[in-house]
Formats: C-alpha cells, sequence, structure tokens
C-alpha cells in the first residue's frame, strides 16, 4: 500500500462457485487444476463460468459470486456497503475475515480485523457471556489484564449485565447480537466489520451501536465496514458507499450520490412486470403481478405504470395471481420511502378494516388516496401482502418506484419544491390564520 493512510486495499478480488450436489465431481477438477498447475498452466475453470445473476438460470456449473471488485478504505473512514440480495455483500465480508479465500486477487491490510457476520459467530454456547468475552479477546491476541480493563465497559454496553454468568445458549438472538458488538467494539480491533446482524437488535441498541461505530472512527481513527439495507443509518454514520451488484462494483463515491444510484433506474427493476422480479419473500402461495397508477386529475385521467399527479386523487390497481383455489381473506400493505430509504407513509386494510379476499386465479385490489399531499420527487414503494392469521405469501421491498409530478397543489401558483419543505402538503382548507 503507497499512502500510508490506506488500511485497506481490495484488487480484483473474485470469488467462483460451483452449483449443484457437493461431492460429485470435485475430485475430478480438483485433479485438473494440480495437473494444469505443476505445468505452469492457468486453473481451467477461471475461463468459464457466469455472472452471479439470480434471475436466468444460466448453463454453467460455476458462478462468479464476486468478479474483479477493487477498492481502497482509509484510516478512519466507514465504508457501506449496499447491494440487492445476492450482490455479493457478505461473500466480501467473509473473504475479508478471512472466513474463506478469494479464487484470485489480493487483499492488503494493517492492522487487527474484527468480524460480527452472523448472530453467536465466535460464541460457544456452553460457555456463559463472560467467558466469552474472554475467548474473543483471547483469540484476538489479547492477554487476561487487557481484557480485564475493558470487561466492565463492555458489559454495561452490552445491557446483558443480569444473565453476563449464564450460558450464551440460553440468550436470545437480541442479547447475543448486543454482546457479540460490545464484545468487536470494545476489544479496540483496527477494523471493524459489521454485516446486517444489527437488525436483529432492537431500535434502542442499533442506535447505541451506530453511535459507538461513529466513536471508532472519529475519536479513536479506527475503520468501520458495515453492510445494511437501512439507508438512513448508511447516510447516518458512512462516509464512503461501495454498491454492488451481481458480483460486480457498481458503484464507489459519495454516500448519497450511492444511495440515490442504488434506488435509481439505473439498478433497479419496476413495476411493469413484478413477477420478473426475483428478490422477494413468503411462501409465495400468491404473487404481486402488477401494479398501475391512475391520476384523476382536473377531470381527465392519467394511467402510468409508475407516474402520478400531485393533489390528485390517485388509484392504485396492484393485480394478484394466486396459486390456491380457496378463498382468502387478506392484508396488504404498501411502506412509502424516499431515496434515503426513509419512511414516508403506509397504507392498508389491516387498520382501517377493510376487508379484502383473494377469490379466483387472478385478483385485482384497488386502493384510493383521496388527495395525493406528496410533494414531487420520487418515491419507493414496499409491497407485503399476508393471509388474516396466517403467513406472508409476498414481500417485495423498495424495488416498485413513484414519481409524484408536480402540480399547482395549491392552487395559488406557488409551489414548495426544496426538501426543507418536508413530504407532505397540507391542503388551504387544512388549516387557518386568526388575526
Amino acid at each position: 500500500m503507497e499512502e500510508s493512510n490506506v488500511i485497506l486495499k481490495v484488487e480484483n478480488i473474485s470469488k467462483q462457485y460451483r452449483l449443484g450436489t457437493l461431492g460429485t465431481g470435485t475430485i475430478s477438477h480438483d485433479l485438473n487444476r494440480w495437473w494444469h498447475r505443476i505445468r505452469g498452466k492457468e486453473d481451467p475453470y477461471l475461463k468459464i463460468g457466469e455472472t452471479n445473476d439470480r434471475s436466468t438460470k444460466g448453463t454453467s456449473e460455476y458462478v462468479w459470486a464476486l468478479k474483479d471488485v477493487s477498492f481502497e478504505v482509509k484510516k478512519g473512514e466507514i465504508l457501506g456497503i449496499i447491494g440487492k440480495n445476492g450482490a455479493g455483500k457478505s461473500t466480501l465480508l467473509k473473504i475479508l475475515s478471512r472466513v474463506t479465500g478469494p479464487t484470485t486477487g489480493s487483499i492488503k491490510t494493517k492492522g487487527r480485523i474484527v468480524s460480527l457476520l452472523e448472530v453467536g459467530t465466535g460464541f460457544h454456547p456452553e460457555m456463559t457471556g463472560r467467558e466469552n468475552v474472554y475467548l474473543n479477546g483471547a483469540i484476538l491476541g489479547m492477554t487476561k489484564k487487557e481484557i480485564n480493563e475493558k470487561i466492565d465497559e463492555i458489559i454495561s454496553f452490552s445491557g446483558c449485565e443480569r444473565y453476563i454468568d449464564t450460558p450464551t445458549k440460553r440468550y436470545s438472538s437480541g442479547m447475543t447480537v448486543r454482546l457479540a458488538f460490545a464484545v468487536a467494539a470494545f476489544l479496540e480491533p483496527d477494523i471493524l466489520v459489521v454485516d446486517e446482524v444489527l437488525a436483529v437488535g432492537d431500535a434502542e441498541f442499533q442506535k447505541k451501536a451506530i453511535g459507538k461505530m461513529q466513536d471508532i472512527s472519529n475519536s479513536d481513527g479506527r475503520t468501520v465496514l458495515f453492510v445494511s439495507h437501512d439507508m438512513a443509518a448508511i447516510q447516518s454514520l458512512c462516509t464512503e458507499l461501495l454498491v454492488l451488484g451481481n458480483g460486480v462494483n457498481l458503484f464507489q463515491g459519495n454516500v448519497s450520490e450511492g444511495v440515490d444510484f442504488y434506488l435509481s433506474d439505473k439498478n433497479q427493476e419496476v413495476n411493469s412486470d413484478l413477477l420478473s422480479l426475483t428478490i422477494r419473500k413468503g411462501n409465495k402461495t400468491s404473487l404481486f403481478k402488477k401494479i398501475s397508477f391512475t391520476s384523476n386529475t382536473q377531470g381527465k385521467e392519467f394511467k402510468d405504470s409508475s407516474k402520478v399527479y400531485s393533489g390528485s386523487k390517485i388509484f392504485i390497481d396492484i393485480e394478484i395471481e394466486n396459486k390456491r383455489a380457496l378463498s382468502r381473506e387478506i392484508y396488504i400493505a404498501m411502506d412509502f420511502v424516499d431515496s434515503k430509504g426513509i419512511a414516508v407513509m403506509n397504507i392498508s386494510n389491516e387498520f382501517t378494516k377493510n376487508k379484502l379476499y383473494l377469490k379466483d386465479k387472478k385478483s385485482i385490489i384497488r386502493f384510493e388516496i383521496a388527495n395525493l399531499n406528496l410533494r414531487s420527487m420520487d418515491y419507493y414503494i414496499s409491497l407485503w401482502g399476508c393471509e388474516v392469521g396466517g403467513s406472508v405469501f409476498d414481500f417485495i421491498e423498495n424495488q416498485i418506484k413513484m414519481e409524484v409530478i408536480e402540480t399547482d397543489f395549491f392552487r395559488t401558483g406557488a409551489i414548495p419544491r426544496g426538501k426543507q419543505h418536508g413530504y407532505i402538503l397540507l391542503a388551504n382548507n387544512s388549516y387557518n390564520f386568526e388575526k
């Protein structure tokens, strides 16, 4: 590393995995690799393989989870890493944490790396919380005296004082994450690697953890790599941003620009065919197939796959493909966020008590907003559906775009355009002034 303040340098990292059943054909492949290696030739399987795109079936039995990813991180920086599920984020962190090795490429680091990748990683379930603190410290090369100096702070920060002498197998996942983060943060790593495990903790602890990571960076000059789907946390915490997609580096640089890129049309599939979206959760007994928007403004109707008009009556039509013949009562919810992932509003029949049923193979649900009072900008919708008293059948997160078009909302010719005015516009008759 040429620059003295560069603490982590990743150069052309790639990771290849073989698909299919384990233990079939791997010996022949290993022998083939060995035969090429002793003759000074390149690994033959590096020449094959496909991009890690889960939306296509592909023909190769090899896939590149990462392909030629390069970046640098300077001392004291907090690098956010974002991307869709399957983008390669966790694979990258496992390589950086030396859990697995890269197929090609190199990593250069200065100092000690501590990772928090999965709930319970590095904890022995039969040992108490206190014993696990000492065990993790010893693994990191710290002496018992050094750990003794930190242990009271670790226990206090974790909030697990009452259970610290109880085996960790009795801990909830939230308690385990609390203690694991406290251990990782207070044992003074040069580079702290945090995957999405903080999502397991409650809101109070997430706030404490983000504050601690900021302190580590600002006060101690230590480096943090942070993976999250929470765009608000990414915006408030990170100083640099890396966006991954299908195993390749799509963007690196300014955090706000990176978040906008991630949520923009360049990086998100939207609206026209929801069945083509592969990143979704639920039991898939029914699937969201299509969404469309109709604006009724000044006596005219405008139908579009993503555009609506501020101040208009809005109809949102959601087509659902039902794979069960039985009639089912359901809840449907839509969460609206801005480009930073900040929640703006929610629509759900769960709260209004309007009963909705799936009856046929195809159902269309219509939501009506009497007066769309959102400021002009791009919003992203999470669409969620579940059976009443049952499980979620489909959940699409932040992949549906709704563009609100500017209009003369107040009928005065004065149009608020700056973000400082907030998201919600109040109609003239919503308030008045008394002399």
